[in-house]
């Protein structure tokens, strides 16, 4: 939030002013990624697009690391901010439709054109990929565990324990496997959520407003 957050090296809390030249080094680090990739981007690069000095940099990130761990945070909100976009435009009820808008979503966020998520899958970065995948699941298991997980027991029989590890395993199988065979037909996918979840896609297994099974 503005005004909370650390600065790297200071120890107090920043201003609003502090808070704005924080997120324009990350942008423009974010912009260099996507534009040059990860390894071929320095700490000058940085400084140069922002216009700032590098002791200024060093003011708010410890390290080039420090800021690509900002850059990574940055991704996984964009990843967030997509699923929350999904869930309040689900028509509550409509299962079905919502499972296939969410492997459209889904194909969308995996295959975004920026390079630099793409430099983190070869080996030199493969451990910041896992760290984008970890965080990006456990951000969307909670989220969805407590938004669209909850609605969806308000109106059907919850069939699955452990909803959040399963919402995190999921997330990662999926981008894992989506990765790998990209042309996966959106129906497998569908249909790969729908049995990993148990959704009830017929209404077979919907509430009353008393919580009681509906007659079919």
């Amino acid at each position: 939030m503005a005004g909370t957050d650390l600065g790297a090296n200071s120890g107090t809390k920043l201003s609003a002013q502090s808070v704005q030249r924080r997120a324009e080094i990350v942008e423009a680090a974010r912009e260099l990624y996507d534009a040059q990739g990860l390894a071929n981007t320095t700490v000058k690069d940085i400084t140069e697009r922002v216009g700032v000095t590098r002791s200024l940099f060093y003011h708010y990130f410890s390290s080039k690391e420090d800021v690509t761990q900002a850059v990574l945070d940055s991704y996984v909100e964009d990843f967030v901010e997509m699923v929350r976009l999904w869930n309040e435009s689900r028509v509550r009820g409509d299962v079905r439709g919502a499972l296939v808008s969410c492997v459209k979503m889904l194909r969308r966020g995996v295959f975004d054109s920026e390079p630099f998520r793409w430099s983190m899958v070869n080996s030199e970065n493969a451990g910041l990929y896992l760290k984008f995948i970890s965080l990006t699941a456990s951000r969307l298991a909670r989220y969805l565990t407590d938004t669209t997980a909850a609605e969806y027991a308000q109106f059907h029989y919850q069939q699955i324990d452990h909803v959040y590890e399963t919402f995190y395993l999921l997330v990662v199988g999926l981008v894992g496997y989506v990765r790998k065979n990209p042309d996966a037909p959106d129906e497998l996918l569908e249909d790969l959520i729908a049995q990993a979840l148990r959704l009830d896609l017929d209404g077979s297994a919907s509430k009353g407003p008393d919580g009681q099974a509906r007659d079919r």
